[in-house]
């Protein structure tokens, strides 16, 4: 994060100089002093962050591709007039720790279309799905798989 603050501090002055360096050290030591007393914020969380980098991406992309899918399964729903849907509320265990991971799969579900995470009640999500099939196997997924190996990296 202080090298990051840092290049961001030059890249607004736009020279450098020593004493732009001189006077950027120093903001950006009172930034790091606030951000551990503020938030507990340490060196430590900055290689953890950048250890799941690569899990990060990978879910991004994966959702990506989720969300291109139910794209098209909803348009199939539209177009199929004849088909039954089975409009449904269920509930689903992911079986994510952290709160975090709680936050991002909630908001992946909301993100892709057909899915709407109604309630989020500790561990358990109350998802509102167009048909049935669109949440089943939600818990063994590849997004939970991938945000499952994200906790484990932090412990």
């Amino acid at each position: 994060m202080y090298l990051f603050l840092f290049l961001f501090w030059l890249l607004l002055n736009g020279k450098v100089s020593l004493e732009i360096c001189l006077f950027g050290v120093g903001i950006v030591a009172a930034v790091a002093v606030l951000a551990y007393l503020l938030f507990g914020y340490t060196p430590k969380r900055d290689i953890l962050f950048l250890r799941r980098i690569p899990a990060f991406m990978l879910y991004v992309f994966v959702l990506i591709w989720e969300v291109l899918k139910a794209n098209f399964r909803v348009i199939g729903i539209i177009w199929n007039t004849k088909k039954k849907l089975k409009q449904s509320l269920v509930i689903v265990d992911p079986g994510l720790k952290t709160g975090f991971a709680r936050f991002v799969l909630a908001n992946s579900i909301t993100l892709t279309p057909g899915t709407i995470t109604v309630k989020a009640d500790g561990r358990k999500f109350v998802v509102h799905c167009l048909d049935r099939d669109m949440i089943a196997g939600i818990e063994d997924g590849l997004l939970c798989r991938i945000l499952r190996k994200m906790e484990k990296m932090e412990g």
